[in-house]
């Protein structure tokens, strides 16, 4: 059961314009009513510095929190942040979203280097752990492709048998070869390299604000819907 607008009214006020949006998309998808998981995944590699201090980091943070309320009941989302290893595992909530990321980012160490593979294994860990038969999206907010392509090929393909849908969400230079391994990773072979497509992946360009919150909403739960039939008659969601 997603959180009511009377909750979100009392414990976020400037998330409502986002509550109202995204409930929009998710009808316009035919999801309305589904309780779906949700994460966020970050980038905390050296050249995200700029979007970190121009508030964009924090900006997506606030959507996916928003998207969350309509999908899940609890008012929070895991989030983990990597670079070369994984860097912190927290969340975020509703009652406590406004200026998070600054605060957790104040207490990490050196901006690395771009590795995914590790961080979706902390998410994987934690759905498992967490004990929920809800399918999950997961997204994935990166700006560039990682030093271990073949780990996280691997890791998309072992994880595509769990209840997980990977949304990645570039961030920076839409031309820039930086994410030609992403668009490697959304057209990976089915069957021959994994039973169901289990990723997708977007740009949101060089300045992510500037994506309205309807084509963002649109952008991270466009290709769920195909995903979510397909693991269901494959019997890795569980209707």
């Amino acid at each position: 059961m997603a959180i009511s607008l009377r909750k979100v009214e009392e414990t976020a006020p400037t998330l409502v314009s986002l509550f109202k949006s995204a409930g929009v998309s998710l009808r316009k998808h035919g999801l309305d009513g589904q309780r779906v998981a949700v994460y966020l995944v970050i980038d905390y590699s050296g050249s995200m510095k700029p979007y970190y201090k121009d508030g964009s980091v924090q900006a997506l943070a606030d959507r996916v929190l928003g998207l969350s309320a309509r999908l899940d009941d609890d008012g929070r989302v895991p989030v983990v942040f990597f670079s070369t290893d994984v860097d912190a595992e927290t969340d975020i909530s509703l009652a406590d979203h406004e200026g998070r990321i600054d605060r957790i980012v104040a207490g990490l160490g050196h901006m690395g280097k771009t590795s995914y593979h590790l961080a979706m294994d902390a998410v994987i860990d934690h759905y498992l752990d967490s004990g929920s038969t809800a399918p999950a999206l997961v997204v994935f907010q990166t700006d560039g492709g990682p030093i271990n392509k073949l780990a996280a090929e691997r890791y998309v393909c072992k994880a595509a048998r769990l209840p997980l849908f990977w949304q990645f969400v570039g961030f920076g230079d839409p031309g820039s070869r930086q994410f030609e391994f992403l668009r490697k990773l959304d057209e990976l072979s089915v069957p021959g390299r994994r039973p169901v497509d289990n990723a997708g992946f977007f740009h949101a360009g060089q300045d992510p604000r500037r994506v309205t919150d309807d084509e963002l909403y649109d952008r991270l739960v466009a290709e769920f819907p195909a995903w979510l039939a397909a693991a269901r008659a494959q019997g890795i969601v569980r209707t």
